[in-house]
């Protein structure tokens, strides 16, 4: 097992490397220059001039290429050109509420999708499973910021259940218990709206995976003993029926990071998507490259934790 771990590991660090270089060299060949600044933000050749030499963009390529791998390998990823404050810095400021909207996701996925995808196998071809395979349908073909417009509009603007954007309310103030419930009601609207998606391809999945196991003879076996059904379908047939769910698992993770730039957008959710975007506009170099960091990490480690799981429920994969 450790000799199969550590290969599947490093694995996972040649890919992030390659992964980072790569994204270093789309940054920068884009159209473009951060420093351009028009009407009263404008700056003279000299201030121009003087920025690029404070950061390293008027050296070549493959010379800011090696200075950022080697502040990358001491946890410095540079200094914002927009803000002009350490990326690190930000990004750990953003982090929280980003993480906190993906979590949110990712737990009404795996618990909503699983159960519901469940559902449809046991009940296969029952009225029942049709209509939650046309929404099913329906939500896996919906565009994320199509829906938060949607939601934040409605919900948010029109009938006023729930607030529209950000995180905190500015006016409120109370105690622990008073703030939380705060955040949670913010939370609800982006985190469903990033969750419909996902939650639309686990319940396909899982409803594949599952008709599958139920028809194995292990499982007629069981049912022939008088093992009651619901021990049948949780206990002998869903662990089995797991597998491409959890390679799911890890194609999701960094989904819900990198797609929630758009979601966070709509909702004002002060997040790493929001950083991205203003990153973007402003074509600030180093605060991009922090954000890619962030998803092309989540990318491998979600990758290798579907192979650590996968071995973790399958002998034979660690033997293979």
């Amino acid at each position: 097992m450790r000799r199969w771990l550590a290969g599947r590991m490093l694995q996972a660090a040649v890919t992030l490397a390659i992964a980072l270089v790569l994204l270093f060299l789309l940054v920068h060949i884009l159209p473009g220059d951060p420093l351009a600044r028009e009407g009263e933000r404008a700056l003279t050749p000299e201030q121009i001039e003087d920025l690029r030499r404070r950061y390293g963009l008027d050296r070549p390529l493959p010379s800011q290429l090696a200075a950022f791998l080697g502040g990358l390998g001491h946890g410095d990823l540079g200094t914002s050109i927009e803000y002009g404050r350490p990326v690190t810095a930000l990004l750990l400021e953003r982090l929280p509420a980003t993480l906190l909207l993906g979590g949110a996701a990712l737990l009404l996925n795996f618990t909503v999708g699983l159960w519901l995808g469940v559902r449809q196998a046991v009940r296969k071809d029952s009225r029942e499973d049709r209509w939650l395979t046309t929404l099913s349908l329906t939500g896996y073909a919906t565009p994320s910021f199509w829906l938060g417009l949607v939601l934040a509009g409605f919900v948010g603007v029109r009938w006023r259940l729930l607030p529209a954007a950000g995180m905190h309310d500015p006016l409120g103030a109370g105690d622990f218990l008073a703030s939380s419930g705060d955040v949670l009601r913010h939370l609800i609207l982006p985190a469903v709206t990033l969750s419909v998606v996902s939650i639309a391809g686990t319940m396909r999945y899982q409803r594949s995976a599952m008709i599958e196991v139920l028809r194995l003879p292990y499982i007629v076996t069981a049912r022939a003993k008088g093992i009651p059904e619901h021990r049948v379908v949780w206990r002998h047939a869903w662990r089995n029926a797991l597998f491409p769910v959890l390679t799911l698992f890890g194609l999701w993770l960094p989904i819900l990071v990198s797609g929630s730039v758009f979601v966070e957008a709509v909702f004002a959710w002060p997040g790493l998507g929001s950083l991205a975007i203003a990153a973007v506009n402003n074509r600030d170099y180093p605060v991009l490259m922090g954000t890619s960091v962030v998803v092309a990490l989540a990318v491998v480690l979600g990758t290798l934790a579907s192979d650590v799981a996968y071995a973790v429920l399958d002998p034979r994969v660690r033997r293979s």
